[in-house]
């Protein structure tokens, strides 16, 4: 009887404890070693196991009770870390125009980072002339004398742009998001083997731009598809005084398609901005560099891209130029995918290679590296 009595006394002490657990969310340590004291004391075989049971099992609901707030982060966690995630611009399940315009909340990487825009890049470049006295038909804007360049030169080019506001005119839970830039182009000539005239940069362009992107997907005949529509507005110049001074203003309109990920055109129509006689470096600039473009991209791998750019000036034959271009991809990322270098080769044959060759023709190869989208 006094068996039993204990025992009825350690599972009942138990029993409180564990009611206990229930009411305040956990045992305190003194509690814990109480309540095996209690079930040690239980003389009946039997009685003692359950005592040590229903501890045991107190203990194992006790320590999943504690975990479960961590495990209850762990989507939040998930969540923040999608939301953090800073590389949805170049996801490859997305097509290429959708990745470097952001047109799809799913290819947003956010304002305010920067990108390439045109290819970053240095190449050898050969041509079949060169302009050692630059000339307009405007007043004091031709070279008091030639210098004596050399055709073969160095050309650099850098380029990035960054996203300065995005979903300005489109519904709060559209899936396509339209995007306002800012874009900045440079593009200079070395005479890197001219060290009779201490190797100088012959001509530098320097080209900033805003362009406001509307996203678009509307069905064009062969499966194409509309992808984007936009207006910009472009200043370009080389920074020089005169005589040497060129510059101009243009608004454009653009737009762009693809089929499926193998090929991409662009094109753009553009209206120069007047200015008057006595400011105009360069009359007629629209005539020979043109008043439009069509760029034609085409994938033919993983490894190789064709691209062919043609401008014309809309009136006058024969001005404009083209340019037919080959890109092989140089090594994979981390990830497996293909990088962003290139071995980068150009023919170039027309007007506006630079802007001091606005109104002079001359034929261009160049072979080198470029670091496409970043």
């Amino acid at each position: 009887m006094t068996a039993l009595n204990s025992n009825s006394l350690a599972l009942a002490a138990l029993f409180l404890n564990i009611g206990h657990v229930s009411a305040q969310g956990q045992l305190s340590a003194p509690d814990r070693v109480r309540t095996l004291q209690m079930c040690a004391a239980t003389s009946d075989n039997a009685a003692r196991l359950d005592c040590y049971d229903q501890w045991t099992s107190r203990q194992s609901a006790q320590a999943v009770k504690a975990v479960q707030p961590v495990t209850s982060v762990l989507p939040e966690q998930t969540s923040s870390t999608e939301i953090a995630r800073t590389d949805a611009c170049h996801d490859g399940q997305y097509s290429a125009l959708s990745r470097f315009w952001e047109l799809e909340t799913d290819t947003d990487c956010g304002t305010f980072r920067f990108r390439g825009y045109r290819p970053l890049s240095f190449s050898a470049v050969g041509a079949d002339t060169v302009n050692q006295q630059p000339s307009s038909s405007a007043d004091n804007r031709t070279a008091a004398s030639p210098i004596n360049y050399n055709n073969t030169e160095a050309r650099l080019q850098l380029s990035m742009r960054t996203k300065l506001a995005q979903g300005l005119f489109m519904p709060a839970n559209s899936k396509r998001q339209d995007s306002l830039w800012f874009a900045y182009s440079q593009q200079s000539y070395w005479q890197v083997l001219s060290g009779n005239i201490s190797r100088p940069f012959r001509t530098t362009d320097h080209e900033p731009e805003v362009i406001y992107v509307y996203p678009t997907d509307a069905k064009l005949p062969f499966d194409w598809r509309l992808r984007y529509s936009g207006v910009g507005l472009v200043h370009q110049s080389n920074g020089q005084s005169l005589p040497l001074s060129r510059s101009w203003n243009r608004v454009y309109l653009m737009a762009g398609a693809e089929l499926d990920k193998r090929w991409m055109v662009q094109a753009r129509v553009w209206k120069r901005l007047s200015e008057n006689a006595g400011s105009d470096d360069n009359p007629g600039i629209e005539n020979t560099i043109g008043r439009g473009e069509l760029k034609t991209m085409w994938n033919v791998n993983q490894q190789h891209t064709i691209g062919l750019t043609w401008l014309h000036s809309l009136r006058q034959a024969g001005n404009g130029s083209t340019r037919l271009e080959w890109l092989r991809t140089i090594g994979t990322r981390d990830d497996g995918g293909k990088s962003n270098l290139r071995l980068h080769t150009q023919l170039f044959s027309g007007y506006g290679d630079s802007l001091i060759d606005y109104n002079r023709k001359r034929t261009v190869f160049s072979v080198g590296l470029s670091l496409l989208d970043f």
